[in-house]
């Protein structure tokens, strides 16, 4: 069973596959292991990430991003900790030591599914948008984003997946176009891991989910819009002659019968 931050990273990665951004998931970044769970580097040639999230707006050349899930907290040692990878990563990725990158390259990221209560108590989070807060530690300013707060946008899917709500993990699984071949298992282990914590009630796949939608959205599609949106061969299949016929005319029927003798016989010639 994969566990949330791999998810969450492989989620991340998928949304900016094509871009001009590259993901790197659990960056080791000392001797005794310590990983930092999602590093976004933006490279030298590619696109713009499309329909950007909010709390993204400001990506940077190297984006360091910690997560925390549901039953995680984001507290004081989580920004303790990302301001520690971010000095580690920094002095890794510079020329040298005396050479260190711009601090303005880097942006520093803490995403939670919950609203950290307690840290907002110890520092000013200071509100950017809907679910989303800019806080100051020491020198460093850190991104907040809130998944469980974010609006329903179609360019938030990404982060509605991991709301922990179950109609915004819904709509962000309506909305979110993957850009991998893997993203489809990606998804289904995302709802199988709220299934299995019991958090909330996903009780199918991401197929069952996808199909279900699709039956739900036909519905709302007016006769024109089916018409346009299907072949006729589509519209056909199933039905019997007699259902195929009805409402012809026997003239109608005896001239298509004709018709077809007709393409027959020029095909036998």
């Amino acid at each position: 069973m994969m566990e949330w931050h791999r998810l969450f990273g492989l989620t991340l990665t998928d949304y900016f596959t094509g871009t001009s951004y590259c993901v790197e998931l659990e960056k080791d970044l000392s001797l005794k292991q310590q990983f930092l769970d999602v590093v976004i580097i933006e490279k030298k040639n590619g696109a713009l990430p499309r329909d950007i999230p909010d709390g993204f707006e400001n990506l940077g050349a190297h984006n360091l991003v910690t997560y925390k899930s549901l039953r995680e907290s984001l507290d004081e040692w989580t920004v303790e900790e990302l301001i520690g990878h971010y000095v580690n990563y920094r002095k890794q990725i510079s020329p040298s030591l005396k050479e260190l990158l711009p601090a303005e390259n880097f942006r520093l990221y803490a995403v939670s599914t919950l609203y950290p209560k307690n840290l907002a108590k110890q520092i000013n989070f200071t509100p950017a948008g809907k679910g989303i807060y800019d806080v100051t530690w020491g020198v460093r300013r850190i991104r907040v984003i809130i998944t469980s707060q974010i609006s329903e946008e179609k360019r938030n899917a990404v982060w509605l997946l991991f709301s922990g709500i179950q109609n915004k993990v819904q709509y962000g699984a309506e909305h979110y176009r993957g850009n991998l071949r893997e993203m489809s298992s990606i998804m289904n282990q995302l709802f199988v891991k709220y299934k299995t914590e019991g958090v909330i009630a996903m009780p199918y796949t991401m197929e069952d989910y996808r199909r279900d939608y699709a039956l739900e959205y036909l519905d709302r599609l007016t006769p024109d819009e089916i018409l346009k949106r299907f072949s006729a061969d589509d519209r056909l299949k199933g039905l019997s002659a007699d259902d195929r016929l009805r409402g012809l005319s026997p003239e109608e029927i005896e001239a298509y019968l004709k018709k077809l003798k007709r393409k027959k016989k020029s095909k036998k010639l």
